[in-house]
């Protein structure tokens, strides 16, 4: 039964499934190993590095996805490094083991493999170095990343120092040099209560083995690899993670999948990942050119401003400089991240931005510079309100009482959900939009009343 039903997805994509393994008779899958031609096809140029994630979904069941990864791995679209998907019907050693089987018995390019990348809480170590006897297993930094962020949070720091953490880490992950790693541990050593420190494991950090194998990617690089790795787990738990059916959300998955397609045709040409930015924009450039392009736009800044607004915005721009990374650009607005929730950024005067600094103060913020930055520019007098030129200058209490408020920050929260809402709404099937749309009328009645109408 639910075998039928993936195969009914399935077939419509024109890389056909290599293999499609399921041994269940109930509507649940027990287990299913899954990987198309072109899944096939990516390992078989790639092999030298693999990379496992776990999605763990209401009912325990796992997905297993293996992942290229690597210096010759240029794909970064959401999905595009996976190789294959797998679902044990148990985590014990005979479950992986078989799981592990099937995967070498359809990719004789497993001997290839030399090293395969693992979350802390990997516990199947003993299996895994039987059935690749060669390779190297080791703690991945995306996942050494992810496990020291979802600490700090447990911890319950206070916010300065919660936030201090969390800067430190995602510029070492950029950067992940021996001094970086030893500045960040000791920072830890510093920061988090002695009888906390050993729930951290900060000796990773210490491992030069584990970092070897992130450590050839440039600060930009460093970025979108941790964008893109993000993006993948947020998708796998978005669609099998939350779902406490098997066979729904790999069926979720797949048509996500066939709906985007991500870098296949790119790949199949022999090319490397399409963007929209010139190829300017993308490439990294050497230290000496960013620190003349930084130092440029302090000058710029300093010479428009206030005094006031200058020194919010530098504040910006050092955030920038530890971790700014340009990700796509359209003819109107330009896409950045900076390891946080993507914002839209407005270049034409005024430049405006949808993330909070933007908002409340009307500042340039630190997704404006990066963009001022990518493109080699310089802050323009007509890209900031007047009030905050040095020519017109006001009273900085005046405008942050009038601008920084609990009322605007609900609404920013309010508009961003909203938006997001719209925007998966709008990109879903009939089906499942009636499903969703449903479930939104349920909730806003049962805040306002059954008796009234919302307006959704």
């Amino acid at each position: 039964m639910a075998l039928t039903m993936l195969n009914g997805l399935l077939i419509k994509d024109s890389s056909p499934p290599m293999l499609l393994h399921q041994v269940s008779k109930t509507p649940q899958l027990d287990t299913f190993n899954y990987q198309s031609c072109f899944m096939q096809d990516v390992f078989a140029h790639f092999p030298e590095i693999l990379f496992i994630h776990r999605t763990y979904n209401p009912r325990g069941k796992v997905l297993y996805t293996f992942l290229v990864d690597g210096p010759r791995v240029q794909l970064e679209g959401p999905l595009a490094r996976a190789v294959y998907f797998a679902i044990p019907a148990k985590e014990d050693a005979e479950s992986l083991a078989q799981m592990f089987q099937v995967f070498k018995k359809f990719n004789p390019a497993w001997e290839r493999v030399c090293t395969i990348l693992v979350d802390p809480h990997f516990l199947p170590l003993p299996t895994l170095a039987m059935e690749f006897p060669t390779a190297e297993v080791l703690l991945s930094a995306f996942h050494i990343c992810k496990f020291l962020q979802g600490k700090f949070c447990q911890l319950s720091l206070e916010r300065p120092v919660e936030k201090v953490l969390l800067t430190s880490l995602q510029s070492t992950m950029c950067s992940a040099t021996a001094g970086n790693l030893r500045k960040l541990y000791t920072l830890l050593s510093n920061c988090i209560p002695p009888s906390r420190l050993p729930e951290l494991h900060s000796h990773w950090l210490l491992n030069d083995r584990i970092w070897l194998a992130h450590r050839w990617r440039s600060r930009a690089e460093s970025s979108r690899y941790f964008q893109i790795l993000e993006i993948t787990t947020r998708i796998l738990s978005q669609f099998f993670g939350t779902t406490p059916s098997e066979k729904q959300g790999m069926a979720s998955l797949f048509r996500y999948m066939q709906q985007n397609p991500g870098d296949k045709a790119s790949f199949s040409l022999g090319l490397g990942p399409q963007n929209n930015c010139p190829p300017s924009e993308a490439s990294s450039e050497s230290p000496r050119v960013e620190q003349l392009v930084e130092a440029r736009i302090q000058h710029s800044l300093n010479a428009i401003c206030t005094g006031p607004a200058a020194q919010l915005c530098l504040g910006e721009l050092a955030v920038v400089q530890k971790s700014m990374h340009l990700i796509g650009s359209g003819s109107e607005k330009v896409n950045i991240q900076i390891l946080e929730d993507a914002h839209k950024v407005q270049p034409q005067p005024p430049a405006s931005c949808s993330c909070y600094f933007n908002q409340a103060f009307h500042l340039p913020c630190r997704h404006i510079l990066a963009m001022l930055s990518a493109r080699r520019q310089v802050l323009q007098p007509d890209m900031l309100p007047a009030q905050w030129t040095a020519s017109c200058a006001t009273n900085l209490d005046s405008i942050l009482s009038s601008k920084w408020s609990e009322t605007l920050d609900k609404h920013l929260a309010v508009t961003l959900l909203t938006e997001e809402v719209g925007r998966l709404l709008q990109h879903c099937s009939q089906e499942e939009f009636e499903r969703r749309y449903s479930t939104l009328r349920e909730l806003a009645d049962s805040w306002i009343g059954p008796y009234e109408q919302v307006q959704l």
